[in-house]
């Protein structure tokens, strides 16, 4: 274990990457062709196939690699050598059948990720390459999702068995992440270059021990946050940066009944040392936390040009607890809406959920946060029926047009806070 500050929340692990076995398989080896035109998936799967007896890496050379969906086996890691960049095809058959899935926090057989490793341990995309999703092909499909992903909500609400949720069609419209690692173990995400995938970026579910390291994540389209863990344990990110087109970091754990159903916390999951840009969030929490976030720690990061700060969101049916989170030595810059809210009036206007599950934000301390220019400074705002509780605000200094507003919270503890508006200079 890492020496722990008197502020964080658990003991922080050292996070374990996983080692490559020794055997080298390289792409162009095994039929594959750089010339952006060939469709390689074919030349994938034997390098992978080959690889994973025993462990090693599949090497992508320089070149533009096109290619369909990637399976991920044990103990294989995908290396993008200098100069490699790796396209996916635009033909959406491609990614049938359908394959086991979370979306939105629910459970459903969907289109594959166009990079997938199942119940898996081992694996890695790592290397100094590019990968592109290909997304502005996928993307007008978020105008005609409303319907299927009212029945897949409506289907979580009414325990609908999971093999019985299928909506892999175009007319269903439910786009799928870039790379999904579900069920696995000891994940390693490093140096890479994520560009426009379809929708969320990099999206472990239910998975153990992941570690993102100076990875770059590049988005515009709808919905395209750049890392989602989900319902995962012992996560690490650090030294990346996110650009993106909606939240940077969103930590969930399942939504509504079905992801109380499923109960899995995201647990211990630190963030340091990476750059936010331009999306709807920096480090966001929720608002799909209905199987319980707990122990986070966010430090030393930087936020610019993004919609908000530091944000932890839920509302009314949600259910869930989230607890002992930590944000410390957090810069941020042009912040068009709050700096910092945590808020469970978030919108929903998809499916509402059946119960009046009322989910609990407690025991959050950010300390140590700076911001010039933001359009609010700090938004707390609870339920009446279940405030905010245990809320530490401790030097932060803030520069906002508007200051501080604070609804339903019980055991807010301010200390060194310097917030400033055009009212007070």
């Amino acid at each position: 274990m890492n020496a722990r500050q008197a502020d964080d929340p658990f003991p922080v692990p050292v996070f374990a990457a996983p080692v490559p076995g020794e055997r080298i398989c390289r792409l162009s080896d095994f039929g594959g062709s750089p010339d952006g035109a060939s469709v390689n998936t074919a030349a994938f799967a034997r390098a992978i196939e080959r690889c994973a007896a025993g462990g090693g890496r599949v090497i992508v050379p320089r070149g533009h690699w096109l290619t369909g969906p990637i399976e991920l086996h044990s103990g294989v890691h995908l290396h993008l050598e200098e100069g490699a960049e790796i396209s996916f095809t635009t033909r959406f058959e491609d990614y049938l059948p359908a394959v086991f899935t979370r979306w939105e926090g629910h459970e459903c057989y969907n289109f594959r990720p166009l990079i997938r490793s199942c119940g898996t341990r081992g694996v890695a995309i790592t290397g100094s390459g590019v990968l592109d999703g290909s997304g502005a092909a996928w993307w007008p499909w978020t105008e005609r999702q409303g319907a299927a992903q009212a029945a897949l909500f409506k289907a979580g609400r009414d325990g609908v068995p999971v093999e019985r949720r299928a909506f892999a069609t175009e007319q269903d419209g439910l786009r799928p992440p870039f790379f999904q690692p579900i069920r696995c173990r000891d994940v390693l995400i490093e140096g890479v270059t994520f560009r426009n995938g379809p929708m969320w970026t990099i999206h472990p579910v239910y998975c153990d021990n992941v570690t993102v390291r100076g990875v770059t994540v590049l988005t515009e389209g709808p919905n395209t946050d750049g890392l989602n863990p989900d319902s995962c344990r012992n996560v690490l990110i650090e030294d990346c940066r996110f650009a993106t087109g909606d939240d940077c970091i969103a930590i969930n754990s399942g939504k509504n009944e079905d992801g109380r159903r499923v109960g899995r916390p995201c647990e211990r999951i630190v963030v340091r040392r990476c750059r936010m840009e331009r999306g709807h969030g920096g480090v966001v929490i929720g608002s799909g936390m209905s199987g319980d976030v707990r122990d986070v720690l966010v430090h030393d990061c930087a936020f610019e040009g993004t919609q908000r700060g530091i944000r932890l969101k839920s509302m009314r049916g949600r259910g869930g607890v989230v607890e002992r989170i930590r944000y410390r030595d957090i810069a941020m810059r042009r912040i068009a809406d709050e700096a910092v809210v945590i808020d469970l009036h978030y919108p929903d206007a998809t499916v509402k959920p059946r119960a009046d599950a009322t989910p609990v934000f407690r025991d959050v301390r950010l300390s140590g946060v700076r911001c010039v220019g933001a359009g609010r400074a700090v938004l707390l705002r609870g339920l009446p029926e279940q405030p905010l509780e245990n809320i530490v605000l401790a030097d932060l200094r803030i520069e906002a047009d508007e200051g501080l507003r604070c609804e339903h919270v019980i055991g807010l503890r301010r200390s060194n806070v310097d917030i400033r508006t055009p009212k007070t200079g």
